[in-house]
């Protein structure tokens, strides 16, 4: 990680000098040697993270790097933002300015000296290298002793012989798979295993490889542990030895040969015999590349199965692969997993004793979420632990017991050292990315919008990383990082959107745990619990490793502040993440938030859901220079200080806050703004100007009553856009001619007719014929009509309609819309003398997701034969009037999820599996029907 740390700051401390180079006047030689210094010392960097773990001089000296690289950043942006400060006051100023000459002066020679004394501290810790016996790493240097990762692949390296007994949940994975395997016609060359660390995919290999049926059905069989640290070389020779069962001679003969020879040898063995090879561990995609010159790929009756944590690898580009995903177990396969393993097969077993512990191991389960390394760790513990009070004290620490293997013989070793091959095994710049999302509570939902602008927001991703010629914006980069975490197994994804993107995700128990273990090694963050105990708790840890750049408190009932206002560790503070305000009440609100003014050098903020009282932004915060993220969404924030305005590094202000509020002309000195998100009710004394926003992506909740539309033409970076559209708009044929451009690279659209007029209603649909670009189409308000041109728009894959009235012959223009895979009609979508729903033949023809909620005028809806042929999920939600689900629900033959909810109990009754109507459902693989509506018409 110190690897990373100082690659990082090297690239925002050459951003910023290149960005604010004239205002580094005096200090700029300075800056230039301290740069110097951190890049001679970036080589040596890569032996000093490996070796930390096993030497802790090591890792006190890496701590030293990290402060110092952090610590000069700071002063260095610090200075520079205040010099841009004082030169932007103006000509009436000048007078106070001179009188300030000598004071900047000192500052100049201050701040000199504190680059210096840093500059002094990297050089004093390279002169120590040799003393240390750290050495310079180049790429593909692999040399040296043995370092903790080598011991632990040692530990973990596979062999075929060894069989597993007692393997739980395994059967179905087994069945699919060895189908795949022996089947003749339509084979696949590659069958890949693809999971997170500990999900069994050695112990599935293991189950195939000596499989009656395979074992029938392949000639020669062999299996090699590919792992991190291989050689092509001994990796074919050893599935060569293994194919053709090598005598002594012929291995001898065989190492004789060079390279090519082997694989020209190997490839002809496999090409002629029927051969099953197993490539166990693989963990990059440059593996298979350089293995695969041995393996044929046409014209041979042998398989390649390999099991991995990396999508890309299970992902080959080959179409004869087969990828099979292994999934955790559920909880009934958990339990009988951890019976067999923990608990005594005696027949005289005390029955009381049994409940008890099976209580016990069921609560203690939880923490496992069905990874079986996790329950076989458990059960270790838990085997030589005969009485029910020792189960209960593993109980009571048994986040500890799973994650270290401690109170247990050597043959069962921890659950995190197993997972944190995964993180050993990331690029630097991807392993600060994944220690920020311990951040996060445990089961927490994280949304990939707010957490890929945290880490641009931190410096931790960086425009340089993207290919030559591409036109991604950082945020797009930030996404390939989570996508490829999610790839390497060590972040979960959630839902995603009608794009394919990924909208939410979430981090395994044991994943996180082994990521907050990893971060506090690190000095990277620090979670506090209880913020009474906020001072002690950080002070200690900073006292350990060095100082705390990043907090994440945990608010409960007991808080009576929100951070302690003397913490001299304040200073140091880059991120501040709450979480647990919703249900918070503080006892006072006087002052509530002026503490948070402490953190010099904040650039995170994050403040949501702070609702229960009404508090004030102190005016302060216009100090708070460095913040590149301010959200206060959901708190009851009273006044929108004009001090923001001198925010100038801000890229995300989040200000969507319950409160009707003044907003003061100064947000167009946020030159830096990238997603703009403005409270639902808000006034102006006159317009705000946003046309100075050049970087803006994201605009919400812009108001024609309050905005210009005009600016919106200036905003050619705009890409989601969500419009209120309050008042008349004059000249708007004008306006669109020089917006057009811009409009006509939106992306995501959301627009609110609060008008509520036919003339507004027109002046919308104009709006959104200038959006030909769109991907996501939300309509709130009176429409009425849609743009006979919509179904010309290329890539409208979401529409939303809510409370536009339209009317019945519009759903004819919804029908045609090509490439449609989301739709949702909501309230009063349509005019409410429409009583009839139809969904004709060959309409939506890409349809893949359609709710249809609280369309209280539909009596009756119709399902032709052949509408929506790719619909697989439906979700049908307080439609009160409706007593019976249309037949053509028969013909939807890809649905795979149903819910329903909120309906008519007769309606209900007929859709159990007993009523008249459940035939048109019964296909349904996926069927959720909560409870009915009582609902009586209004008299």
């Amino acid at each position: 990680m110190a690897e990373a740390v100082v690659s990082f700051v090297l690239e925002s401390v050459r951003d910023f000098t290149i960005q604010e180079a004239k205002f580094l006047t005096g200090v700029s030689h300075q800056v230039e040697v301290a740069q110097t210094e951190l890049q001679l010392m970036q080589g040596f960097l890569k032996d000093a993270d490996a070796r930390q773990g096993q030497d802790e001089t090591v890792r006190i000296w890496v701590a030293k790097i990290r402060d110092a690289a952090y610590d000069l950043e700071d002063v260095i942006q610090t200075y520079g933002l205040k010099v841009v400060s004082k030169k932007k006051r103006g000509l009436k100023n000048v007078l106070k300015r001179f009188a300030c000459v000598f004071k900047e002066g000192v500052d100049v020679q201050r701040i000199g000296n504190q680059i210096e004394n840093i500059t002094t501290r990297i050089s004093d810790l390279r002169s120590s290298l040799q003393s240390y016996n750290i050495r310079e790493i180049r790429e593909k240097d692999s040399s040296g002793g043995e370092s903790s990762l080598q011991l632990h692949e040692r530990l973990r390296r596979s062999y075929s012989h060894v069989v597993e007994r007692d393997v739980v949940g395994l059967e179905s994975n087994v069945e699919e798979l060895v189908m795949h395997l022996v089947k003749d016609e339509n084979r696949h060359r590659v069958v890949s295993i693809w999971g997170m660390g500990g999900l069994g995919k050695t112990t599935l290999a293991r189950q195939l490889y000596h499989h009656k049926e395979v074992r029938q059905h392949f000639h020669s069989f062999a299996w090699v542990c590919v792992s991190q640290r291989y050689q092509v070389r001994n990796v074919w020779e050893g599935i060569l030895f293994e194919v053709i069962s090598a005598t002594k001679e012929q291995k001898k003969e065989m190492k004789d040969m060079t390279d090519d020879e082997i694989a020209k040898k190997l490839f002809r063995v496999l090409q002629k015999m029927k051969c099953l090879v197993i490539l166990d561990d693989i963990w990059r995609i440059e593996t298979w590349n350089l293995l695969k010159a041995a393996f044929p790929e046409v014209e041979t009756e042998s398989t390649i199965l390999l099991t991995t944590r990396n999508q890309k690898v299970a992902t080959l580009p080959n179409r004869n692969a087969f990828l099979h995903k292994l999934q955790p177990l559920n909880e009934n396969e958990s339990w009988n997993l951890l019976e067999k393993k923990a608990i005594s097969e005696r027949a005289d077993i005390d029955l009381g004793m049994y409940t008890k512990k099976r209580e016990l191991g069921k609560n203690m389960l939880r923490h496992c979420k069905g990874l079986p390394l996790a329950i076989i760790v458990l059960a270790g513990v838990l085997a030589r632990k005969n009485t029910v009070r020792e189960w209960e004290i593993v109980h009571e620490n048994v986040q500890e017991y799973i994650r270290k293997g401690i109170g247990h013989e050597e043959e069962y070793e921890g659950a995190s050292w197993v997972l944190a091959l995964s993180y050993d095994d990331l690029p630097y710049h991807l392993k600060p990315c994944f220690l920020y999302l311990g951040h996060y509570p445990e089961d927490c939902i994280i949304s990939v919008s707010t957490l890929t602008k945290l880490w641009v927001a931190e410096g931790l991703i960086f425009l340089r990383q993207q290919r030559r010629g591409s036109e991604k914006t950082i945020e797009d980069i930030a996404r390939d990082c989570l996508s490829e975490l999610v790839e390497r197994c060590l972040v979960q994804m959630g839902t995603s959107g009608s794009t394919g993107t990924i909208k939410n995700c979430r981090i395994h128990d044991l994943v996180r745990d082994m990521c907050l273990l990893k971060a506090k090694d690190e000095s990277f963050l620090q979670i506090n619990y209880s913020l009474q105990e906020n001072t002690s708790s950080v002070a200690a840890d900073a006292e350990q490793l060095g100082k705390i750049r990043r907090l994440a408190i945990y608010v409960d009932e007991k808080a009576d502040r929100l951070v302690s206002s003397r913490d001299e560790t304040n200073g140091h503070v880059r991120s501040l993440l709450f979480f647990g305000l919703e249900e918070w009440m503080p006892k006072s609100e006087k002052g509530l938030l002026s503490p948070l003014m402490d953190f010099k050098v904040l650039r995170v903020l994050k403040v949501e859901g702070l609702n229960e009282v009404e508090v004030e932004l102190p005016s302060e915060i216009g100090n708070m220079v460095h913040l590149r993220f301010l959200s206060v969404r959901r708190s009851q924030i009273k006044t929108f200080p004009p001090s923001l305005g001198n925010l100038v590094c801000l890229q995300t202000l989040d200000f969507r806050v319950p409160s009707y509020i003044f907003i003061p002309n100064v947000i167009k000195k946020m030159k830096q703004l990238r997603h703009l998100y403005l409270p639902w009710n808000y006034k102006a004394k006159d317009k705000l100007e946003l046309s100075t926003l050049g970087h803006l992506q994201t605009l919400h909740n812009f108001s024609s009553e309050y905005c210009d539309l005009k600016d919106v033409g200036r905003l050619t970076n705009l890409r989601k856009l969500r419009i209120r559209l309050s008042s008349s708009l004059q000249n708007l044929e004008e306006i669109l001619k020089s917006t057009g451009s811009t409009l006509n690279r939106i992306r995501s659209l959301i627009f609110w007719n609060n008008f509520g007029t036919n003339s507004s209603a027109e002046q919308a649909m104009q709006i959104v014929s200038s959006c030909r670009g769109i991907y996501k189409l939300t309509l709130n308000g009176l429409i009425a009509e849609l743009p006979e041109e919509l179904h010309n728009y290329p890539n409208l894959t979401k529409l939303v309609l809510w409370n536009c009235g339209l009317k019945e012959d519009q759903m004819g223009i919804l029908e045609k819309l090509p490439n449609l895979t989301n739709l949702k009609l909501f309230q009063k979508a349509f005019k409410e003398n429409t009583k009839i729903l139809v969904f004709s033949k060959g309409g939506f023809p890409s349809l893949e997701f359609l709710d249809v909620f609280g369309m209280h005028k539909i009596t009756e809806w119709r399902i032709e034969e052949g509408a929506m042929p790719r619909l697989c999920r439906l979700e049908i939600r307080y439609c009160m009037v409706l007593t019976t689900l249309p037949d053509g629900l028969r013909y939807l033959t890809n649905l795979r999820e149903l819910t329903i909810i909120g309906m008519r109990r007769e309606l209900h009754s007929r859709i159990q599996e007993d009523g008249e109507d459940f035939y048109k459902i019964q296909h349904v693989p996926s069927l959720v029907i909560g409870e009915p509506w009582d609902w009586q018409p209004m008299q």
